[in-house]
């Protein structure tokens, strides 16, 4: 008789008792990883008088949320985290454990994998569940996960598979899967847990936290222009944004424009950057690398601007456009107000 598998759980961010989006997306991707293996998907809660969300988490999937309250676990710092989480893992053994991959997720995943001596594979663009026949070794795997991101600086596409003690880690970028409707109907469990932490783990003290907002949404734009290194120049940068100003939409850009100083990290859309589904994404200068295209593949409609006709960008989208962006976009923004 095979050994039951542990449940697919998924640790929730907060900050002021507001949810990260990534953590709701990595709820409704759990959920359907664990109806695949015929588990549950389960939320791991810490924070300081946090219960409020558990009702969202339950909405979105969760069939049950592990609930650590303590003013001792706010603001996050990593020692008291990882002390609960390992306790929690120790005792309920779960299958899989995802993360977002934020500063936070960065921060807490590596130090819970270490100490467990459970392999974690960083920046997953997508997750899926199937066998796994190691030749190497000779052994077979049914049911594991399939951690598929991109390697070597983007120009593959590699599946990872955990062969380690599970949990099975990730951590997921925001944006990257798609986040369901809530069900209001749904409920769940508490389970409330206790917090017992030394001073050794409540060593690291913040003194003072500095926030910034960003200063564009990517995440929530239907129309995006988006420019690459083959804009050719910061100034050159003025005519991405006039016309994304014309269309109504907002500024993106590769890691290459980004790199070159061109405009801010907030505007780079990829793999290291934001992940984007707009309705419409117009691709300037961007010569198409696997780690941009999986941040913008999910675009309705894409249109590649380039004057290489064999750019890999010209496989993405569904309308390519050979030429010159300093020619082709005064053109288009002409056509665009002439008949606005």
């Amino acid at each position: 008789m095979s050994e039951k598998i542990g449940n697919v759980w998924v640790f929730i961010e907060q900050e002021g008792g507001k949810i990260a989006d990534v953590s709701l997306e990595l709820v409704c991707k759990g959920t359907e990883l664990a109806k695949q293996l015929g588990v549950e998907v389960e939320g791991v809660l810490l924070g300081d008088k946090v219960e409020g969300c558990c009702e969202t988490l339950f909405h979105y999937g969760c069939s049950k949320v592990y609930l650590a309250e303590d003013p001792r676990l706010e603001p996050f710092t990593v020692l008291p985290y990882a002390k609960v989480i390992m306790g929690l893992i120790m005792e309920h053994k779960p299958n899989i454990l995802m993360f977002g991959a934020t500063m936070k997720g960065r921060e807490l995943a590596p130090r819970v994998a270490s100490e467990k001596l459970a392999g974690l594979t960083a920046d997953c663009t997508d997750l899926q569940i199937d066998d796994f026949d190691d030749k190497v070794n000779k052994k077979f795997y049914k049911n594991k996960l399939m951690q598929i991101r991109p390697a070597f600086g983007g120009n593959i596409i590699a599946t990872i598979v955990n062969s380690w003690d599970d949990p099975q880690m990730v951590t997921v970028r925001e944006g990257v899967m798609k986040m369901t409707e809530p069900d209001t109907t749904r409920k769940g469990e508490i389970v409330r847990v206790p917090v017992a932490l030394t001073q050794e783990e409540t060593v690291v003290q913040v003194i003072e936290r500095v926030r910034r907002d960003k200063t564009v949404n990517l995440k929530g734009a239907q129309i995006i222009v988006a420019g690459g290194y083959g804009v050719g120049s910061k100034e050159n940068f003025k005519l991405i944004e006039e016309l994304a100003r014309t269309l109504g939409g907002q500024v993106g850009a590769s890691r290459a424009a980004v790199d070159a100083g061109w405009i801010d990290h907030d505007h780079q859309i990829g793999q290291t950057g934001v992940t984007v589904r707009p309705k419409l994404y117009i691709a300037c200068g961007i010569s198409g690398s696997v780690q941009h295209v999986a941040g913008m593949k999910d675009s309705k409609k894409i249109i590649a601007i380039n004057t290489d006709p064999n750019a890999p960008i010209f496989s993405t989208a569904h309308y390519g456009i050979v030429g010159d962006l300093n020619q082709i976009i005064p053109m288009m923004i002409k056509a665009y107000k002439a008949k606005a």
